[in-house]
């Protein structure tokens, strides 16, 4: 598959005249820590395609606490519902990370998918691998270690922001991992004592990325496997 020079991995993937189409369009979007792209019930007017940075899908099972379902950086794009020919969905979608995005409204956005044969090939595809992530995380809050489950969101953030530190506070790791803070230290800890991150005052610093990898459910391998072969292109 021809690449386009784009920091949107899922962009770069388009064929040139579906690229340029696309690109003017789009319009540059900063992605805030702690922004709601869009709140869970509520219409999705913007969608974004990140350049940097993560955006974090949460839930929410009860009154209380949310649970993380999904990452998405520049592999991808915020704003999956659309696609589906849904207007909203029960998810709120969180930026997590500091970065970069191109958006473009909603309205433009379906008029290129019916356009693009291929922009509407790769964001189907794309939908399928986060539905995956999806269905996976459920089983993986069901089954695995608190541990295994932190290895593997840490291991999430580093392949999406490309950056070996990162911001990431214990309280919004707890709130991903459906857990109390107390659990998520213990388990930070003991990825620290291993040797595999370093965590202080909200900064993470992956040491030992395979160690890391080891220390994962076998959820974080099936994920990216799926999302690599779906779209034809690493994370």
């Amino acid at each position: 598959m021809e690449r386009q020079l784009h920091p949107n991995r899922l962009l770069s993937t388009l064929p040139p005249a579906e690229f340029v189409a696309v690109l003017r369009r789009l319009q540059p979007a900063p992605l805030i820590p702690g922004t709601i792209l869009y709140d869970a019930g509520t219409a999705i007017e913007t969608v974004w395609f990140p350049h940097s940075g993560l955006v974090s899908i949460v839930s929410h099972p009860g009154l209380d606490g949310l649970v993380g379902t999904a990452a998405i950086g520049p592999e991808g794009f915020v704003g999956f519902p659309l696609v589906l020919c849904a207007q909203s969905w029960l998810g709120t979608t969180i930026v997590q990370v500091p970065g970069e995005a191109s958006a473009m409204g909603a309205a433009e956005f379906l008029a290129l998918v019916d356009e693009c044969p291929t922009l509407s090939r790769q964001l189907h595809r794309y939908v399928l691998a986060l539905i995956t992530q999806i269905a996976q995380g459920s089983a993986c809050h069901r089954m695995h270690l608190v541990e295994q489950r932190c290895a593997r969101w840490l291991l999430m953030c580093h392949d999406r922001t490309h950056e070996d530190t990162f911001r990431l506070t214990q309280e919004f790791l707890a709130q991903l991992l459906g857990v109390q803070r107390p659990t998520v230290t213990n388990a930070a800890g003991a990825l620290q004592r291993m040797g595999l991150i370093r965590y202080s005052r909200g900064i993470v610093s992956i040491l030992d990325r395979a160690g890391l990898e080891r220390s994962a459910c076998p959820c974080y391998a099936l994920v990216r496997g799926e999302y690599e072969r779906l779209i034809g292109t690493p994370l």
